[in-house]
């Protein structure tokens, strides 16, 4: 049988975390081996927050529901369903859901994630 010219995703990659955040990459270095691109479907709980951050990948976030949190340089963004951002790489960043409800989204990141691309603060 020759290779289709699609995948389907039906088994994303959980990736574990402690924070009770869900991250489920669909395409990146976890699931196919894709270096170039991650697609990820996250889900932030409430009152969840990472450190700060200066990722080497350009990230994209397109929010589906609920509130993120951003804190870029001096700027605090706050974004809502159906908004989006895109972050360059090498900029300081700190993601967070300070609201009462899950945030879900989907997160793109150009090259593909990678914990030793992320470079987050102790």
């Amino acid at each position: 049988m020759a290779n289709k010219p699609y995948k389907v995703q039906k088994s994303p990659f959980v990736v574990p975390t402690t924070d009770g955040k869900i991250i489920k990459e669909h395409f990146g270095r976890a699931t196919d081996g894709n270096t170039q691109l991650s697609v990820a479907h996250m889900i932030a709980p409430a009152g969840w927050s990472e450190p700060f951050q200066t990722p080497e990948f350009d990230e994209y976030t397109f929010i589906i529901s609920g509130k993120k949190q951003f804190i870029i340089g001096e700027d605090t963004v706050i974004l809502s369903a159906g908004e989006s951002i895109k972050i360059e790489k090498n900029t300081r960043v700190q993601y967070s859901n300070p609201y009462t409800e899950p945030c879900i989204y989907i997160a793109i990141c150009l090259p593909a994630f990678s914990m030793d691309l992320v470079n987050r603060e102790p």
